[in-house]
C-alpha cells in the first residue's frame, strides 16, 4: 500500500474497517495485545476515540483509546484508573508497515490530542514495552511529550511496560 500523507483523511472507524483493523492488529501483535472480531466489537462500542487513517487504498492506521470507567479488563487501563480520575488511554495505535515513517501516527495523535482538549481532559495515558524495549515508540511519544510514572510486568507474560502520561494543551 503506497501511501500519501495529503491524501489520506483521519475519520472515525466504522464497522465496514473491522477487518483491515484486525488485520493491522494481527500484523504487530508482538507488539500489542491479540485481537479478534467479537472482542473489537466489544471494544470500539465502549470506545471514546476510535478513529482511522483512510486512503484510497484502505485503512493505513488506527487508534484505540478509552475514558476513565470504561469496562475494560486491560491491566494497563486498570492501572491508570486507579491513580487518575479522569484520562484518555491510548489501548493501541497501529500504522502499516508500507505506510510508517510519512506521519499518520503523528496525525492520528495530533487530533486525539485536540479530541481530549475539545473534552476538557487534562491527561492522555498510554504504555508501551519497555522490555522488550520498543524505542520507536518510546521516541515517538516522548516527541508528544509523554513522560513515564510507572512501570509493570505484564501478567502471564515476560513484558514489562513504561506507564506514560502526556498532558493536554489548552
Amino acid at each position: 500500500m503506497r501511501v500519501e500523507a495529503a491524501h489520506c483523511v483521519v475519520r472515525d472507524a466504522l464497522a465496514a474497517d473491522h477487518p483491515a483493523i484486525l488485520a493491522l492488529n494481527q500484523r504487530y501483535v508482538e507488539l500489542l495485545s491479540p485481537l479478534d472480531a467479537a472482542r473489537l466489537a466489544r471494544l470500539a462500542a465502549q470506545a471514546a476515540y476510535h478513529r482511522v487513517v483512510a486512503t484510497e487504498g484502505g485503512v493505513a492506521a488506527f487508534l484505540l483509546a478509552f475514558r476513565e470507567g470504561a469496562d475494560y479488563d486491560s491491566p494497563n487501563y486498570r492501572w491508570f484508573g486507579a491513580r487518575y480520575p479522569r484520562f484518555l488511554y491510548v489501548d493501541r495505535v497501529v500504522v502499516d508497515g508500507a505506510a510508517q515513517g510519512r506521519g499518520l501516527g503523528a496525525r492520528l495523535y495530533r487530533d486525539l490530542f485536540a479530541c481530549a482538549a475539545a473534552h476538557d481532559l487534562d491527561t492522555i495515558a498510554c504504555e508501551y514495552y519497555s522490555k522488550p524495549p520498543n524505542d520507536a515508540s518510546r521516541r515517538f511519544h516522548a516527541g508528544f511529550g509523554f513522560q513515564e510514572v510507572g512501570r509493570q510486568w505484564l501478567p502471564d507474560v515476560r513484558k514489562q511496560v513504561s506507564l506514560q502520561v502526556a498532558s493536554v494543551p489548552r
